[in-house]
């Protein structure tokens, strides 16, 4: 069974509650929440304080994507803020295992997170200490951007990399997923598809999520 997890990024911060309530009513269990510190991708997005207001206003869970340098001295600190999800890149941590466990320790999901030009051979050693990897369909920084196709035999590879080993690591997927190629990416092995535009495009999130979940099911 696929989640649906909004990306926050997309929505409209001057109704943050407002459109957290429109997604939750769609269908989406899972709120993305993309944290960015402007050196690691060029692009400055949230913090702590704001994952910790979102905890306030609502009961789903709460995926929050480091793309930041150093996520060892925060990732921790996230799940304490409120976060159930967090996922760090193995680009920017040389201490992967040791992160990932510290986040567990704090009692969240640990992920690790790949960008697309990224060997999933960096994975091998991280993947028995990750509840989820969250494979990078676009190049991080920005919302609104094109799928990269050449994930779609990535994803592939991945599902089967972690099926060989018996592992129940979940599969996440993030950008440029809409409802014209939803249905492939959960086909091929997502568990989580992660979409901004797609939901929040329309101005409509409630909508926005169902409309996923339709072409989806459809497909699939």
């Amino acid at each position: 069974m696929f989640e649906i997890a909004p990306s926050l990024l997309s929505s409209d911060f001057t109704k943050l509650a407002e459109e957290i309530a429109a997604v939750g009513a769609g269908g989406a269990k899972i709120l993305h929440v993309d944290v960015m510190d402007g050196q690691f991708v060029p692009n400055i997005t949230i913090g702590l304080p704001i994952v910790k207001s979102i905890r306030r206003i609502t009961d789903l869970t709460i995926d929050c994507h480091l793309m930041i340098v150093e996520p060892n001295r925060y990732a921790a600190e996230f799940v304490r803020a409120g976060a159930n999800m967090v996922s760090v890149h193995v680009e920017a941590d040389p201490h992967l295992q040791r992160t990932l466990t510290a986040i567990r320790e704090a009692g969240g999901q640990a992920g690790i997170a790949i960008n697309p030009a990224t060997a999933l051979s960096s994975l091998e050693e991280g993947l028995p200490f990750a509840d989820f990897v969250l494979l990078m369909s676009v190049n991080p920084g920005f919302g609104g951007q094109k799928y990269i196709h050449t994930a779609t035999d990535k994803l592939r590879r991945l599902r089967r990399m972690i099926d060989e080993r018996g592992l129940p690591t979940k599969i996440e997927i993030d950008g440029g997923i809409d409802a014209s190629n939803i249905a492939k990416v959960i086909e091929t092995g997502a568990d989580i598809i992660v979409s901004g535009t797609g939901v929040f495009g329309d101005g409509d999130g409630e909508k926005g999520v169902k409309a996923l979940i339709e072409a989806a099911t459809v497909w699939t």
